[in-house]
């Protein structure tokens, strides 16, 4: 009998499968995602939550080795960054795969910090997906290539990199927030907003908040609104 492969994403035997929670506020997303990945036969969809505190509550409960997860949810409630710090945050915890459609430096920075063990975007073939799943489980980073390549950038050109807290303030002016919004959702003085926001402009090379948006939106460092 031949010995299991152990090169990065090679399926692991039978019975180690793999089991797999799933956190999509999208009904047809979940059932694609579900019959894409139990087709492998080394996967297996023990869960899937429409909410990210659905999510949060199924991942304590249950016994998952990896949770697949959204960045974003409809309702306004808990987001995807916000259930992956929660998730990890505990012993022994399910790595958090997360697929979703941003690639934004503010999506993949929140995400990453939160604990998540890999991003993926949801236009990867399932061969893809299916081999960062066991990446995942075996506690590897997985990462897009266009999102290690993002995070490359940020290594390379630091004096010119937005920071976290810089990202989401920008985020927030692109959302539509005031400076008075913006200081009261992260508990910031508004001295403290506009010191960002004088930052931001320096590195973008920008002198007002619709160029700061306009630019970072085109660099793909914040979500277009």
């Amino acid at each position: 009998m031949s010995e299991p492969s152990d090169r990065p994403g090679a399926p692991p035997p039978a019975s180690a499968a793999i089991r797999l929670l799933l956190a999509d506020d999208h009904t047809v997303v979940r059932a694609g995602l579900r019959a894409v990945l139990e087709a492998e036969g080394d996967l297996v969809v023990v869960a899937d939550a429409a909410t990210a505190e659905e999510a949060v509550a199924l991942a304590e409960r249950i016994e998952v080795d990896v949770v697949l997860m959204d960045l974003q949810f409809r309702g306004g409630g808990m987001g995807g960054s916000q259930a992956t710090a929660a998730i990890t945050a505990r012993p022994g915890a399910p790595r958090v795969l997360v697929l979703t459609t941003y690639d934004t430096d503010a999506d993949i920075l929140a995400a990453i910090e939160a604990g998540a063990t890999g991003y993926l975007l949801k236009d990867a073939p399932p061969e893809e997906l299916a081999a960062a799943i066991r990446t995942a489980a075996a506690g590897r980073s997985a990462l897009a290539p266009a999102v290690a390549l993002r995070l490359m950038d940020r290594m390379r050109e630091p004096a010119t990199t937005l920071s976290r807290r810089e990202t989401e303030v920008l985020q927030l002016v692109a959302d539509g927030l005031s400076n008075a919004g913006i200081s009261k959702r992260l508990f910031l003085s508004q001295a403290t907003v506009k010191s960002h926001l004088a930052h931001i402009y320096t590195k973008l090379g920008v002198d007002s908040r619709t160029a700061a948006v306009a630019v970072a939106g085109a660099k793909g460092l914040i979500r277009r609104s």
